[in-house]
């Protein structure tokens, strides 16, 4: 088979700073060792996320040159409304500046106090929204999901027997809305079959409880359905996502993935009382209905994006790219969540760093250490994200540690993912002297992205 390359040609480029070694220490310092908190413009490679770092299309940009910017009944609103109508099959479709935008206000009306919202994984801003509402947020990822060493085409399923124990347990009349995430982020992107969205809608429906979709990298998701799941091996891409959307009462959708923007977002319902009580509560957040907190121009732009992402030869290389990075890696002994997701490559730090006991963040330490050495930005997902202090004063550590490898979408060639594989390489090879980290000042919520951290002895 020849070799797989990138569907585009580049036509613009940004130039990228080179530092020291000496001088990155400096900006660590200067950021209390958190990768949130240090200024771009001193990252070589930036992994931080895929959210709103990709690089748009040149008919993204000739698209933005004819946003409408009206305040009321913009014709790029209907433009966009009309690509996410006929995408989802959704009625009501409103937008929003990303997707955190959408679940802040589908939990301010679903949510509250003895509600209860489950999801296969909940990641950091979905969790926030449904906790700040008082809501309990609770996962339901499956066995071979939470065991970064198993290789399985579907590890981002729910776990459907779980998901009826806690219908069971709580009441249905408790569960307003269960959630689906596509791909599962928390779980090391992996997909969420067919199969299981299915069942996962008919145990909700059945019981009277509203299905929702995160549907931020639908399109990923639905291309390992292709490519893994039985039957669908010769239907279009975007056949399947209707499909994939067709099962569901709603979605939330944060257009700086799969829509390939810098910012946007949507909540796409069925139920008209819901689709009022979001308009309502978007108005006095977000802005009008047929802008909600967008531009013009980001309204066009993301239309185009949702287009050009059912584009197969594009979703080809983008799955292939990080298989590369993750058959890379592993080939010299890296541990990484198997098999490799649709966004990014998971390092396993709990195997990457054993010297370094949950309470003292091993994926905090690697992700500085990536940074030191070879000026890449990443993110710890592990117990800095999701760790807990019990009430009784013990550590509560999340269920895996992850250092996130998340690559912006259209942006970085090869040989920048060849360079990143050498960065791990050296820090797998002298992981032993690396030191755990303390936090030593975090907010009530969300903490990751704005703790203050220093290293402890080694």
């Amino acid at each position: 088979m020849k070799t797989i390359i990138e569907p585009f040609k580049i036509k613009s480029v940004e130039p990228i700073r080179f530092t020291t070694q000496a001088e990155r220490e400096d900006v660590l310092r200067r950021g209390a060792y958190n990768l949130f908190m240090i200024p771009a413009e001193d990252v070589l490679i930036d992994l931080l996320t895929d959210s709103g770092t990709a690089a748009m299309s040149a008919a993204q940009w000739a698209g933005m040159m004819q946003g409408d910017e009206s305040y009321a009944g913009a014709r790029s609103f209907y433009r966009f409304e009309k690509t996410v109508r006929e995408l989802t099959g959704m009625r009501f479709i409103i937008p929003t500046h990303q997707g955190r935008a959408a679940e802040k206000i589908l939990f301010s009306i679903v949510g509250g106090k003895g509600r209860v919202i489950p999801n296969n994984s909940h990641f950091d801003t979905t969790r926030a929204n449904v906790e700040f509402s008082q809501a309990e947020a609770v996962d339901l990822p499956t066995a071979e999901g939470s065991d970064p060493d198993v290789i399985a085409d579907f590890k981002g399923n729910m776990d459907t027997v779980a998901l009826k124990k806690l219908i069971d347990q709580v009441g249905a009349g408790n569960i307003p809305v269960c959630m689906m995430t596509v791909t599962n982020n928390s779980g090391g992107g992996q997909p969420v079959s067919m199969a299981n969205i299915r069942e996962t809608s008919e145990i909700c429906h059945a019981a009277g409880i509203q299905f929702f979709l995160d549907a931020c990298r639908f399109a990923e998701n639905a291309y390992f359905i292709k490519r893994r799941e039985e039957g669908y091996r010769a239907v279009p891409v975007r056949e399947i996502v209707h499909e994939m959307f067709s099962y569901a009462d709603g979605a939330t959708m944060s257009a700086k993935k799969d829509a390939i923007v810098n910012m946007g977002g949507f909540l796409a319902v069925n139920d008209e009382v819901l689709a009022q009580n979001a308009r309502n509560l978007l108005i006095v957040t977000e802005g009008f209905p047929t802008y909600g907190g967008l531009a013009g121009r980001d309204l066009e732009a993301i239309a185009q994006g949702l287009e050009e992402v059912l584009d197969e030869h594009y979703l080809q290389y983008r799955i292939r790219s990080i298989e590369y990075l993750g058959e890379r890696l592993t080939a010299t002994g890296v541990p990484i969540l198997q098999p490799p997701g649709g966004h990014a490559i998971y390092l396993n730090a709990k195997r990457f760093l054993p010297h370094i006991p949950p309470s003292q963040y091993p994926g905090q330490s690697l992700a500085v250490e990536l940074y030191r050495r070879g000026g890449i930005r990443s993110v710890e997902i592990g117990s800095v994200m999701f760790g807990r202090n019990n009430p009784d004063g013990t550590f509560a550590p999340a269920r895996m540690e992850l250092v996130r490898l998340a690559i912006p979408r259209r942006v970085y060639t090869q040989s920048h993912i060849d360079y990143v594989i050498e960065v791990v390489e050296e820090c797998f090879r002298e992981r032993s002297s690396f030191p755990g980290y303390r936090i030593v000042e975090e907010p009530p919520m969300l903490r990751h992205f704005t703790a203050k951290f220093a290293p402890l002895p080694s």
